[in-house]
């Protein structure tokens, strides 16, 4: 039986030796993903696998991939993205130049859903949009730049994409590979850079954060510095979207204020 001293200590190592924030992250997930690696290397004990990762470097390279979150989607949620639109259509109208950050973007699905958002719908001027997406993760953001997505037993992405009326303008699928490609004009809009949004500095100018579904994995006490860290990168006025399971913290009731509470749309106060 594992003790919890032995997983403390685990956990330490990974933070101080290995640079990755694990007091920032529940315990749980933490576990699932070093569990997950465990299987994988075929070790049964919390102390094996640490005497491995202390003298394997690939294996230490595999768990903070694995450690990264990555769970994404098209349009995820798609009543959601109604509300973004509607965000995205006002901005469009007040502002010359509209700048979205897609914060944690994983492989990229999310800041190409949005950068198709733009293209399809009328009331935004795409010319005037200019998209930045981070991840922490470099394998994940060689997939995003690359923008091509496979179809898998758990992954319809054609379903995905039917939030658009005829997403071929802007995905094509190539039934022998079983591959999306990312059309260049969608590609076109969007910036991916490395970034830590636990130990990042801000950045500036943004008129719209999007964070989706990372704030579940995160321990409470850490949410407000990372949603501090969002709110000093927005402009007057700019909006946040979290995922529809998150929270904004109380104590940041007053820094950000819901215009739509059920698809969690705040704006800067």
């Amino acid at each position: 039986m594992v003790t919890d001293d032995t997983f403390g200590d685990l956990l330490e190592y990974i933070e101080r030796d290995l640079d990755f924030a694990t007091s920032h992250y529940n315990n749980s997930y933490l576990d699932r993903r070093i569990t997950a690696r465990m299987r994988r290397s075929g070790c049964e004990e919390y102390d094996e696998y640490f005497d491995l990762l202390r003298s394997d470097e690939d294996e230490q390279r595999e768990l903070l991939e694995s450690m990264s979150i990555n769970v994404t989607g098209f349009f995820r949620n798609p009543d959601v993205w109604d509300g973004i639109a509607d965000v995205l259509a006002d901005l469009s109208s007040e502002r010359r130049r509209v700048k979205i950050w897609s914060a944690a973007c994983a492989d990229g699905r999310e800041p190409y859903s949005l950068s198709m958002l733009v293209h399809d719908d009328r009331r935004i001027d795409e010319r005037g949009v200019d998209i930045v997406a981070t991840d922490i993760s470099r394998p994940a953001l060689r997939t995003a730049r690359e923008g091509v997505y496979k179809e898998s037993r758990t992954t319809d992405i054609a379903a995905e994409l039917e939030f658009l009326d005829s997403y071929d303008r802007y995905a094509a699928y190539d039934p022998e590979e079983g591959t999306f490609q990312i059309s260049e004009k969608v590609k076109k809009l969007v910036t991916f850079e490395r970034h830590d949004l636990i130990n990042g500095r801000p950045k500036s100018g943004f008129d719209l954060v999007t964070c989706r579904n990372l704030f579940i994995y995160i321990d409470a006490e850490y949410k407000r510095a990372m949603l501090e860290t969002i709110s000093k990168s927005l402009r007057e006025g700019g909006y946040l979207v979290i995922g529809k399971s998150e929270t904004i913290p109380p104590e940041l009731k007053s820094t950000f204020e819901a215009v739509d509470s059920r698809h969690r749309i705040y704006q800067l106060a």
